[in-house]
């Protein structure tokens, strides 16, 4: 199937899991991770209706903004970011979502205050505790948003997970109850600075696990575009 195809049919899927559990589908939107592909896909895909697009290389994120392949959509970084490349990220991408670490999140902090901005970014949740994984763990985030406030440059706009793989996709709905209980106790404690209007969790294979969990933003790939060529 085509890209335009490929969108279509997601959206499509998306509006059927929203509805299905109750949730109005203007809620949830629809990323498109474009790593690996390049600056006409990603139009392509921006022309068919995806939301946003989402890169997880410093490397491509340059070369495709210097291409304007993005026109038309908000691009968020959402692959881990090295302290070392985050002046070539923040005030590029309305959204960083992978802050992991306290480290990272000072060096946003330091760079957004040097640029004169705010930049927006998602707490990203190593919900399941693995080690091979990057993220903060679930009992770290009230105590870090305790003192966010250190980070005048920065607003945090919500979390973002990857869960485990697992065999089925309905697998790994108790981790994504989990994101979504976590955004709601955040909410509760009403920290200045700090929204939960994105909840981002879900790809290409358990998205529609994600919608009914309450995810509102889902990070597809290889559903859009095809397998990745890893040999390139």
């Amino acid at each position: 199937m085509s890209i335009e195809n490929n969108v279509a049919a997601i959206k499509a899927q998306m509006r059927a899991a929203a509805i299905a559990c109750g949730r109005n589908p203007d809620e949830v939107l629809l990323c498109a991770a474009t790593k690996m592909n390049d600056a006409e896909a990603v139009r392509r895909a921006i022309a068919a209706g995806v939301d946003c697009c989402g890169e997880n290389r410093v490397q491509e994120l340059t070369q495709k903004l210097s291409e304007n392949a993005y026109e038309g959509v908000p691009v968020h970084f959402i692959g881990h970011l090295q302290t070392n490349k985050v002046r070539q990220v923040v005030g590029k991408v309305s959204l960083i979502q992978s802050v992991d670490r306290p480290k990272l999140l000072a060096c946003i902090q330091e760079e957004a205050a040097r640029q004169g901005i705010c930049q927006d970014i998602l707490l990203e949740i190593n919900i399941g505790n693995e080690e091979s994984k990057s993220g903060f763990a679930t009992r770290d985030i009230l105590p870090l948003l305790e003192k966010i406030s250190d980070f005048p440059n920065v607003r945090v706009k919500g979390l973002m997970c990857i869960p485990p793989i697992c065999q089925n996709s309905g697998d790994n709905a108790k981790f994504f109850q989990e994101i979504r209980n976590l955004a709601v106790d955040i909410t509760a404690k009403k920290y200045d600075n700090v929204s939960m209007g994105i909840v981002s969790m879900g790809m290409s294979d358990d998205y529609q696990s994600a919608i009914a969990c309450g995810s509102t933003m889902i990070r597809v790939g290889t559903a859009i575009f095809g397998a990745r060529d890893y040999s390139k």
